[in-house]
């Protein structure tokens, strides 16, 4: 089958293995076509090319990830999604550790393919609030580690200045749980002065970071609002072209704090790096002590005090530490004084070893944050992110060691791809032609070698005492490797009768994997031992700044060694040394970046460069190997199991061995032509990808036949068994049934044999008593139950039909048609009523409710026994007929209430002395009284005599009813005693004698009742 063109052939060939014919140009010109159509990944094999565009692509959305999650790697359009995912999956599901190498020179886009692959790898792990936390953190580490690690140089404005590997920890679910990043840098890569006086202008701390902390924080980091004054940074602009500095100052900010640092442990950060900073502002100016020699002082004192106010230390320790040098040997301790030069060294010095040491506690940090407690054993993704080849006018220490390192991962790539591959083919047993590559073991060789190697003999030249130099440095260069074929300086030409007057004396060139680099032996000497004055490492530990001070441990005078620190260089081999052997414990996966031009343009792309890049990658070698050999293998019994499938000899059931299996898995139709398939002693090696695709679209084909059988099956499986239920249940429900119906029809006949013998024994009784003479010969329907069931049905549809309506003053009622129904009848009336009144009882509102309770207590009181009640019920109890709520003159009257109000009426009263009713009303008030109260009850005038006891009020109201009724209903809640109401006759006390009322009817037409006293007699006439 040939291969998906719209998979890998879009544009130009998706996949170098497929290229024909295959040469340098060709190859070239693919890669050329593609980035000029924006498609900047191509395959080699499993192998992604990645040229970087210098823009933003539409290829990274949420709708990419989706594509690509759960894909086949070859399956789809080459994408760095492509190969996260194989890695991911091959962690997840065949228990494999994994690590991604990402190689490329300085500019090529290493580091946000770092980013690219993190992101994919975070996206498609399942979702949770312990798994996003996780993500994030892990994400968030990356901008914060830029901001501080990553600088602008003449080649690229987001250089690596440190090497980062991170691995990222799984569970057995792929869900992962923490990380652990690695920093694989010596203290000279951090260099500031160094690097500016390459073309460098910092790192990202003061490029990026700095015109934020200068403009926002100037006062408490003293530092001056145009960053470009400060000496580290110079006189050209830091900015980087596009991007806001105040967005990424708050990025890095945002990210600590999703890390998890305190405000305090941010802040402490930016103060270092602000001394850091200010510590390039210093300035020395020479002088002369009494004996002659030389020695230097601090010119610009405000500096050093804005230093020292930082780090909270005295002036003076700094300033000694910074200007004067004290050698301690055994138990004596000289103290020298430091020229200019030798001062701005020791002042460099302590910038970088400040800013380094920051660095490795940012990153220990940052491991406190996301990495995972001991356990069991985790499955493993490894990312590496490092400083790509550097080639400058000017190349030091610091590119001698970044490009040692690309040769080590160079190296990884020849052993485990070109190397370990044709190794892999003889091992198996396969015919094979080997593959002529580039090994650069030799150049490894040439500058780590244990016996002698560049690293070991500057080590040896930084120890050995007496006067060491440049010269003296490359002299023994010279002598160890005059004749090596990849080491060249001025006289191992001139021994070879070379002339070449590109090559200064004082350097010497190194024949690297990706070409020439010439190496300045000037400043090797001093930036492998970089020692840091004792003095100025004590003075840091003085200092009370909490930061800083725990960055020099080595300055406590009770910690203090006389032993030499090991070099820059030992540091880094062992470094790099470690992250070797981790990384060959991995299944390596890789990214090739290419760097397409020089001028960071996008959409431009130079022929030369990327040539160069592509002959030192080895690219053109990669893929003769892989078109030569076999683009996959796999062993026998993974095979087998996974394509067993495709053949009726091996599925559904194999008994036999995994290589038999394996070779009767083909099926008919599998290879598309002859030597497609080899067979090793443990595995089996399939050619090219399309051969795989055919088989991968077969199995995929087999796959949806098997699913397909799998869901007919299933499908008359369910049909079956609910077709069975069904029968099962219409068999239960038949047999209820019948037996129901059978029941019935039991009941039936047995009420109606019941009824015959009824009516047979009825009507022979009533045979023999007509015959004996005591009863008349009647009609026998009219002793039939069967002449009253119409009967009785025509009364009650009827009566459903003619209800009353609902109004509980509606007290009609059908009468009844038939008298023997008439008792009936009156029952259904009653009842009828009683449901109808409680059904308007239960619709009314607490208001009414208890409105009516009393006007229920009124009729129980009065109906019957007062005239004026008659009349009075239309008419609602008020209560408050003097308006005590509102008006302003009856405070006081309501204020001796105390309690809730009942009643509040205007009241007249009669006279003791002749009986007149008193014109005059007075306000008095009914009240529940409160619970420290006396009485039960209390009625309150408005005025009251001061005099004597004058005996009972009797007092004459508008509103008798309703005042009678609540001082009943009062004293009935309060004493639980009923009110003893006199209708026609009572007694009351006046003064000290009794008196005796007796209420009779008046004549009509009086509105007012008229009192008459006569003696201890008094009549009240009322209407």
């Amino acid at each position: 089958m040939e291969a998906n063109p719209s998979v890998l052939a879009t544009v130009g060939v998706g996949d170098l293995v497929l290229l024909d014919p295959l040469s340098e140009e060709s190859l070239l010109s693919n890669l050329r076509e593609r980035f000029l159509h924006k498609e900047i990944y191509t395959y080699i094999g499993n192998v992604v090319i990645s040229v970087n565009p210098y823009r933003q692509l539409p290829i990274y959305s949420a709708e990419m990830v989706e594509q690509y999650c759960n894909g086949n790697f070859y399956a789809m359009k080459p994408h760095i999604y492509a190969i996260a995912e194989d890695a991911y999956s091959s962690l997840r599901d065949r228990n494999r550790d994994q690590c991604i190498l990402i190689t490329g020179e300085s500019g090529a886009g290493k580091t946000e393919a770092s980013k690219l692959v993190m992101s994919y790898v975070a996206a498609v792990c399942s979702k949770g609030a312990d798994v996003t936390k996780v993500k994030e953190q892990l994400l968030q580490s990356n901008p914060v580690l830029e901001a501080f690690g990553n600088a602008k140089t003449i080649r690229n404005n987001n250089s690596s200045r440190f090497g980062k590997y991170m691995d990222v920890e799984f569970d057995f679910k792929g869900e992962p749980l923490g990380g652990l990043i690695s920093n694989c840098e010596c203290n000279s890569l951090p260099s500031l002065h160094v690097l500016h006086a390459q073309g460098t202008y910092a790192a990202h701390g003061f490029a990026a970071l700095q015109p934020v902390m200068c403009r926002r924080l100037p006062r408490r980091l003293k530092l001056q609002r145009d960053c470009r004054h400060h000496g580290y940074l110079g006189d050209e602009n830091p900015r980087l072209p596009g991007m806001d500095d105040a967005t990424n100052f708050q990025a890095v900010q945002d990210a600590m704090r999703i890390i998890g640092f305190s405000e305090a442990e941010v802040m402490q950060l930016l103060e270092v790096t602000a001394v850091v900073l200010k510590l390039g502002d210093l300035q020395l100016s020479g002088q002369f002590q009494a004996s002659g020699m030389d020695a230097c002082g601090i010119q610009n004192i405000q500096v050093l005090r804005d230093i020292c106010e930082l780090i909270g230390l005295q002036e003076s320790i700094l300033e000694q530490a910074l200007c004067s040098r004290t050698v301690e040997a055994k138990q004596e301790k000289v103290v020298t004084a430091l020229s200019v030069a030798q001062g701005y060294f020791g002042r460099d010095a302590l910038a970088k070893n400040i800013y380094s040491r920051l660095f490795d506690w940012l990153v220990t940090r940052i491991n406190e944050s996301i990495q995972v407690t001991a356990g069991e054993r985790r499955k493993v993704m490894g990312v590496l992110d490092i400083y790509g080849f550097e080639i400058f006018q000017d190349n030091s220490f610091e590119q001698f060691i970044i490009n040692y390192c690309n040769e080590k991962l160079q190296q990884i790539f020849i052993l485990m791809t070109l190397k370990e591959e044709q190794e892999e083919y003889f091992r198996e047993g396969i015919k094979w032609t080997p593959v002529t590559f580039f090994d650069n073991s030799i150049i490894c060789d040439l500058i780590e070698s244990g016996k002698g190697g560049i690293l070991v003999l500057l080590d040896e030249e930084c120890l050995r005492p007496g006067t060491v130099s440049a010269a003296t440095f490359l002299a023994k260069l010279d002598q160890a490797f005059g004749s090596h074929e990849h080491y060249e300086s001025r006289k191992s030409q001139s021994d070879r009768h070379i002339t070449d007057t590109s090559l200064p004396s004082t350097c010497f060139r190194v024949h690297h994997y990706a070409g020439k680099v010439t190496y300045n032996a000037t400043g090797f000497i001093e930036k492998n031992t970089d020692r840091l004055y004792r003095g100025l490492a004590q003075a840091m530990w003085q200092a009370k700044h909490t930061l800083l001070r725990s960055l020099f441990p080595d300055g406590d005078p009770k910690k203090a060694s006389l032993k030499m620190p090991p070099t820059a260089g030992f540091q880094f081999k062992a470094s790099i040394n470690t992250l070797m052997k981790n990384l060959y414990s991995k299944n390596p996966n890789y990214i090739r970046c290419i760097k397409p031009n020089e001028n960071q343009a996008p959409g431009q792309f130079t022929d030369e460069l990327v040539r160069s890049q592509v002959r030192y990658l080895g690219l053109l070698e990669n893929v003769r190997v892989r078109r030569a050999g076999y683009a996959y293998r796999q062993p026998y019994q993974p095979c087998l199991e996974r394509y067993r499938l495709l053949s009726t000899h091996t599925w559904p059931r194999w008994t036999g061995t995994a290589r038999y299996g394996a070779w009767g898995a083909r099926g008919p139709g599998t290879w598309s032509s002859q030597g497609e398939l080899a067979y090793g002693h443990t595995k089996v090696f399939i050619r090219t990808p399309q051969t795989l695709f055919n088989l991968e679209e077969r199995r995929r084909r087999r796959v949806e036949e098997l699913a397909t059988v799998i869901q007919k099956t299933y499908r008359g499986w369910r049909c079956r068994t609910q077709y069975q239920l069904m029968r099962k249940s219409q068999i239960l429900i038949s047999a209820w049934f019948r037996g129901h119906a059978q029941k019935k029809r039991y009941q039936h006949m047995k009420r109606a044999a019941l009824l015959i013998q009824t009516y047979a024994r009825g009507w022979k009784v009533r045979r023999a008593l007509v015959r004996g003479g005591a009863l008349p010969l009647l009609p026998p329907v009219l002793h039939s139950p069967f002449s009253l069931s119409p009967k009785l049905q025509k009364f009650f549809l009827g009566l459903k039909n003619n209800l009353p309506p609902l109004t509980v003053s509606d007290r009609s009622w059908p009468p009844a048609p038939y008298r023997f129904l008439t008792n009936a009848n009156q029952e259904l009336k009653t009842i009828f009523y009683h449901w109808k009144c409680k059904k308007y009882r239960d619709q009314l509102s607490l208001e009414k409710r208890a409105a009516m309770q009393t006007k229920l207590c009124a009729s129980e009181l009065f109906k019957g026994k007062k005239t004026r009640y008659g009349p009075s019920v239309p008419e609602p109890f008020q209560g408050d007929y003097v308006g005590l709520q509102k008006n302003p003159k009856y405070q006081k009257l309501q204020a001796a209430a105390r309690g809730k109000l009942v009643l509040a009426d205007t009241v007249r009263k009669v006279n003791q002395a002749n009986g007149k009713v008193r014109c005059g009303g007075l306000p008095g008030v009914l009240a529940v009284p409160a619970q420290d109260a006396d009485g039960t009850w209390c009625l309150l005038p408005q005025q009251t005599g001061t005099g004597g006891a004058k005996g009972d009020v009797l007092l004459v109201s508008d509103h008798v009813i309703e005042v009678v009724t609540r001082v009943h209903q009062v004293l009935l809640e309060t004493t639980q005693q009923a009110t003893t109401i006199h209708p026609r006759r009572f007694s009351t006390q006046f003064k000290k004698s009794s008196i005796a009322v007796t209420v009779v009817q008046g004549p009509k037409g009086h509105l007012e009742p008229v009192c008459k006293k006569k003696g201890k007699k008094m009549e009240v006439l009322v209407c």
